[in-house]
């Protein structure tokens, strides 16, 4: 009786999820601790500790503005003079300094650059998290789809091995290629042994970079991600001139700009008023005293601290530019890595996937009506298993690539401090 293979290794290699339109419920099954990217970053946004620390920074410049606005405080001072009670004059002064040239509005504008940069920071910070996260969860997801794919590679290996076997015991085929069968199957037993391997692992580092404990989750959720939407040069510029370590360099240069202004009204002599009233117990009678007191700059005019304060000023501004230069260059390879690795998903859609499925199914059918061999069956399944493979690995390079666009330009949907979860 002939066996016809057709049927049999179609089944075994039907597309998964995430090439073809339609597929099996029980193929895309996940277990029930599964993990979706929300709740990834969700967790990460409430767990991760460098997150919790940017967001402890940015609650301390909240003490430090308050403190900035305070007035020097008053001093009050008592003098004797003479130690006999008959002779002695007692006075008590009460001295207020009273701040000139604008250091208290200067230390109110230092305060509020480093509020700026706290938060510039936290920004920078939530960029990151939100990357790494990203990042762990797209690699578990396609070593996940990659687990799925060797699975039914091994179906596709198991159902031909079998076919083979009984078309040797009919005498119909060689017993050589049922050996070749035999190992074709064994090294995708490797494979799929490597695949969740590599899941393992890639759950691993999702686990850390949302701050989960083991056991938490043992898959993410999804079927393979589609292709991320494509970023137009207008959008890209944009977001260059806002990215999160563009603004904090600018936000340090503001910030040592007003501590340069801090730096000049320190140069300016401070008033200190007295007022008080003097007991002369001698003459019998209360003196009232008032003084103003003002220091002489003549061997310390705070030059040099202004001039350290314009050179970190230029310092900053040399930074901020080295900075911009440097997010613009690696968005834009990151920009183009996106769109090569787009084009190659976008030809293995189009053309090399349905090539090599076509080329399967007539080596299956050829085959199935004797023209082919066993070995053009073996070579048609190898090809089309590489270019499944290829596939994935394009994909998952295009969400690497946007991860990291949206790590250097900020996510598009930006979480504020007042908005991130806090840690409890």
């Amino acid at each position: 009786m002939r066996l016809h293979l057709a049927p049999l290794l179609a089944v075994a290699l039907a597309l998964p999820a995430p090439f073809s339109h339609a597929a099996d419920p029980a193929d895309v099954a996940l277990p029930s601790r599964s993990l979706s990217l929300r709740d990834a970053l969700d967790r990460a946004m409430a767990h991760n500790p460098e997150l919790t620390s940017a967001r402890r920074e940015l609650e301390a410049t909240e003490g430090a503005r308050q403190q900035s606005s305070a007035y020097p405080n008053p001093t009050l001072g008592l003098d004797v003079e003479d130690t006999r009670r008959a002779t002695r004059s007692t006075t008590v002064l009460l001295s207020q300094p009273i701040e000139l040239g604008g250091k208290r509005a200067a230390r109110i504008a230092v305060a509020d650059r480093a509020r700026d940069v706290a938060e510039a920071r936290f920004a920078a910070q939530v960029a990151q998290v939100r990357a790494a996260v990203t990042t762990a969860y797209f690699d578990a997801l396609v070593a996940q789809e990659r687990v799925r794919l060797a699975e039914r590679s091994l179906s596709l290996a198991e159902g031909a091995s079998g076919a083979a076997a009984k078309r040797v015991i009919a005498g119909k085929i060689s017993p050589v290629d049922e050996t070749r069968a035999r190992v074709a199957e064994s090294g995708v037993r490797l494979e799929l042994l490597q695949a969740r391997s590599e899941q393992r692992t890639a759950l691993h580092a999702l686990r850390a970079a949302t701050g989960a404990s083991p056991g938490t989750f043992d898959a993410v959720s999804g079927a393979a991600p589609e292709l991320p939407a494509p970023m137009a040069e207008a959008e890209l510029a944009r977001r260059l001139a806002t990215a999160p370590a563009v603004r904090q360099a600018r936000r340090d240069t503001e910030r040592f700009a007003a501590l340069a202004e801090v730096e000049r009204a320190r140069g300016v002599p401070d008033l200190t008023v007295s007022v008080g009233a003097k007991r002369d117990a001698e003459a019998g009678r209360t003196l009232a005293v008032l003084g103003v007191s003002v220091p002489i700059p003549v061997f310390d005019a705070n030059r040099g601290a202004q001039v350290e304060a314009l050179r970190r000023v230029d310092q900053a501004v040399a930074d901020a530019r080295t900075v911009s230069l440097r997010v613009e260059a690696d968005a834009l390879q990151a920009h183009e890595r996106m769109l090569t690795a787009q084009a190659e998903v976008e030809s293995l859609q189009r053309d090399v996937l349905p090539g090599a499925q076509g080329a399967y199914d007539a080596a299956v059918k050829g085959f199935d009506l004797g023209k082919f061999g066993f070995l053009d069956v073996l070579d048609a399944q190898r090809t089309l298993l590489a270019a499944k493979g290829q596939y994935l690995r394009a994909l998952a390079e295009t969400h690497r690539s946007r991860i990291a666009l949206d790590r250097l330009l900020g996510a598009s949907e930006e979480i504020t401090p007042a908005d991130a979860p806090a840690q409890h």
